[in-house]
């Protein structure tokens, strides 16, 4: 699963996929309905890439987070974050074990997973681990 170039932008809902940089800001279209806008540099814009999740030990990056959604929902859609609290807390517990209560909040895990759920909708989440490119060694 690749969400290098997947954003969320404060004040707007959804997420959106990054198309075009140009000299003010970035072209993005959103996955909800396909609608592209221009977004100003000023705007506060998450990489889901550079988002992780806090646990007791160190932090998971959310690609992993949602791999293992994928895996626990067989590449299907995970619960509705529309839950009660205790419900989410309960199922994030599953997915994240170690995850730190204390820092990851019922409005965090609800917003992993309607973003788990937008991109499952769209076909881009898998439970396949992430294929890394092997450096071959160069001859000097």
């Amino acid at each position: 699963m690749n969400l290098e170039k997947i954003l969320a932008i404060s004040g707007k809902p959804g997420l959106y996929a990054l198309k075009v940089q140009t000299r003010t800001g970035f072209v993005a279209e959103s996955l909800l309905d396909g609608k592209k806008s221009t977004v100003s540099l000023k705007s506060n814009v998450s990489l889901l890439s550079e988002i992780s999740m806090y646990t007791h030990t160190d932090e998971k990056p959310l690609a992993e987070v949602m791999r293992n959604i994928a895996i626990k929902e067989d590449n299907g859609p995970a619960i509705s974050h529309k839950e009660d609290n205790a419900t989410l807390v309960a199922y994030f517990k599953e997915i994240l074990p170690d995850y730190d209560e204390d820092r990851v909040y019922p409005s965090d895990i609800k917003k992993v997973l309607n973003w788990y759920n937008m991109l499952q909708a769209k076909g881009l989440v898998s439970k396949e681990a992430p294929v890394k490119e092997e450096e071959v060694p160069t001859e000097k």
